[in-house]
């Protein structure tokens, strides 16, 4: 049974996340069932990361076994045809081995941030962005962040539903920048590890965000980590400015595949 790793863009506003609900869009049950108009019976598909409601993605992946071989141009023309008019496109595909997996083969998982800071109210970039009517500094934003990049316990900065057996993690990158939007300013945040615990990124943003607005002193985020205890961190930033930009494996799966140019 040939399985195939594809590389997915999604828009998440419509979805309840990439998890498949009984009774709610998904963007697993939206593949499945694209995957179902080619084949009968294939079996579940699996992903790097299990996105929340309303979060995007411009380079998940996700893995299906199909029972007969498939050309990767041909089976992701296939899926996207299939896909409409779900916000879903599969821009590329490749055959792996067959003990490849989507989400235990990763090394790496990538993320962005999106905020946008002006008094008006967002219109372009509206669901892709958290829109505060106040201005965030940078500097200080960095300075905090600086504290959380490292091996540490992110007790502090997960979801009390988290599931993970451990809360320590590894942060191997945390960048921050900022960039032209009109009438307004954009602040990107760039976060890197090898896994993410339950709503680590958008803990770690609205904490930051509590520092660029002057609220928080940047050494208060490492008191909020070494604290421990979920009450010590600040707010949970929303899901719309939240995407899956990328995931790392020790090769790349799609080296010999299929690629949108």
């Amino acid at each position: 049974m040939p399985r195939y790793a594809l590389m997915l863009e999604y828009d998440g506003s419509p979805f309840a996340g990439w998890q498949r609900q009984a009774d709610q869009p998904s963007v697993q049950g939206a593949l499945e069932a694209a995957l179902a108009r080619l084949e009968r019976d294939v079996p579940s598909v699996a992903a790097a990361g299990r996105t929340d409601a309303g979060v995007h993605a411009t380079g998940q992946v996700a893995q299906a076994d199909l029972a007969r071989g498939w050309d990767p141009f041909r089976l992701a023309e296939a899926l996207n045809w299939h896909l409409k008019p779900a916000p879903v496109a599969v821009v590329a595909c490749a055959e792996v081995a067959e003990d490849w997996h989507a989400r235990f083969s990763a090394i790496e998982r990538r993320y962005s941030y999106r905020v946008i800071c002006r008094r008006a109210p967002l219109v372009e970039g509206a669901g892709r962005a958290w829109h505060l009517r106040h201005p965030v500094e940078v500097a200080p934003m960095r300075e905090g962040a600086g504290h959380l990049v490292g091996k540490h316990d992110f007790t502090s900065f997960r979801a009390s539903i988290c599931q993970a057996k451990s809360p320590v993690k590894t942060l191997d990158r945390i960048e921050i920048e900022e960039v032209a939007f009109v009438h307004g300013r954009e602040v990107r945040f760039h976060l890197a590890a090898r896994s993410f615990l339950h709503n680590q990124v958008r803990s770690i943003v609205g904490t930051l965000e509590r520092v660029g607005a002057g609220a928080w002193a940047p050494g208060r985020v490492s008191e909020a980590l070494a604290a421990r205890d979920r009450a010590a961190c600040g707010p949970v930033a929303p899901p719309d400015g939240l995407c899956l930009t990328g995931v790392g494996y020790p090769e790349d799966p799609f080296a010999d595949g299929w690629r949108e140019e």
